[in-house]
């Protein structure tokens, strides 16, 4: 579907390193996807798990679980570029900069492994700065364009 060999994909378990880009996945409804692409991410509210920001994954298989309660057909996933600037790992549950990791420490982008943190085992990325993320490409999740 996307070529690999001019993107610079990571393993979901490998760390992504400070001030480089990289290709990731933002699964959402139909209707969210046409906004972004036309207004650009709109940061989440500081209440979720690593704080405000936009989430993003290296899985794909991840993205096309979002959002939650929307059905398979109605979800897209977004190939975006993401320049993750400065990292912080956050790897276990109330790690002590787990929702201060940019207000406080001037990081851009918190990482979470795929063990240890979330019980999906799955990693996932908080990128602060939506400015960071460029949308490359929308299409429909897996399970939708088989239909179900």
């Amino acid at each position: 579907m996307w070529n690999k060999l001019r993107d610079n994909f990571l393993d979901t378990g490998e760390h992504p390193e400070d001030q480089r880009t990289y290709v990731m996945f933002h699964g959402t409804s139909i209707e969210a996807a046409e906004l972004i692409k036309r207004e650009g991410f709109t940061p989440s509210s500081a209440d979720r798990m690593l704080g405000a920001g936009v989430y993003v994954t290296r899985d794909i298989q991840k993205a096309c679980k979002y959002p939650p309660g929307v059905s398979n057909s109605k979800r897209r996933v977004l190939k975006v570029r993401v320049d993750v600037g400065k990292v912080k790992i956050i790897d276990q549950q109330d790690h002590p900069m787990q929702e201060t990791w940019h207000t406080e420490h001037g990081y851009d982008t918190a990482w979470v492994p795929p063990v240890g943190m979330v019980n999906s085992n799955q990693e996932e990325d908080c990128v602060y700065d939506p400015k960071r993320i460029t949308v490359l490409a929308i299409t429909p999740t897996v399970e939708g364009l088989k239909g179900t």
